[in-house]
């Protein structure tokens, strides 16, 4: 299971929102995203970037409470496309230098609905641009060209938050169900199994209830549900039903 170190995930942060940039500053802010109801590009561009500045503000200020979006400077989207394309890219920034002016031990108030290490928020935040550029990406037509060592951190950090909160309150996995999840590209795995009132993985090779194996972009997909696993590029071995419950258990 990849694991990446914190200067990784950082450049990824700024790379990932300087790529989401990109594509808003040649793209029509209105189209539809299909995989995110209701929005458009301008809107996805506004929940990442205001993201970006919620969480800055939350850390300058040291909260172990959440901060209201209103008193967040800054925080929303330029409606001039040149100006939004900067605003977006320098949020990144603000959210580092906020980790590192504050200290990236200091505990803050995060989405869990705990305190956690203020650095925290960078990886949040990473893979929160990585899901919503490929919203992007989809919503265009173009390919998903999401490094496959990142798509199999982002599968790692949504296991966690999933062991933390579950977004429906029930487990999405039954009593005596596991899943397996395997990265064709870059032999990543994970076993994911029920524990207590919780779920626990590693990176065992032990048989599951079902598996499900494609590329590590594809198997991230599917996990946030922008993927259907029906597509002929994903294999679904066992009980397949284990892995619609799963989907149908961690919708946000």
């Amino acid at each position: 299971m990849t694991s990446l170190d914190t200067k990784v995930v950082r450049a990824a942060l700024l790379d990932e929102t300087d790529r989401l940039a990109e594509l808003y500053a040649d793209a029509d802010p209105e189209t539809a995203i299909p995989t995110c109801p209701d929005w458009t590009l301008a809107n996805l561009v506004a929940h990442v970037g205001g993201a970006h500045r919620w969480a800055a503000a939350m850390i300058a200020a040291q909260t172990t409470e959440s901060l209201d979006f209103a008193q967040v400077p800054d925080g929303r989207r330029p409606h001039d496309v040149a100006e939004a394309v900067a605003w977006l890219r320098d949020g990144a920034r603000v959210l580092i230098e906020a980790v590192d002016a504050t200290g990236p031990e200091v505990p803050v108030w995060t989405t869990l609905r705990q305190v956690r290490p203020s650095e925290w928020w960078i990886r949040r935040l990473l893979h929160e641009a990585t899901a919503h550029r490929c919203d992007a990406l989809l919503a265009l037509n173009r390919e998903i060209d999401l490094d496959p060592a990142l798509a199999a951190d982002g599968i790692s950090e949504l296991l966690g938050l999933m062991a933390v909160r579950f977004p429906t309150g029930e487990p999405p996995l039954d009593d005596g169900r596991s899943l397996t999840l395997h990265a064709s590209d870059d032999a990543d795995h994970w076993r994911i199994r029920k524990a207590g009132n919780t779920i626990e993985w590693d990176d065992d090779t032990a048989p599951t209830t079902t598996g499900v194996e494609a590329t590590a972009a594809d198997l991230y997909l599917v996990m946030l549900r922008r993927l259907p696993p029906e597509q002929p590029r994903v294999q679904v071995t066992g009980d397949r039903d284990v892995l619609t419950t799963w989907l149908d258990r961690t919708k946000f």
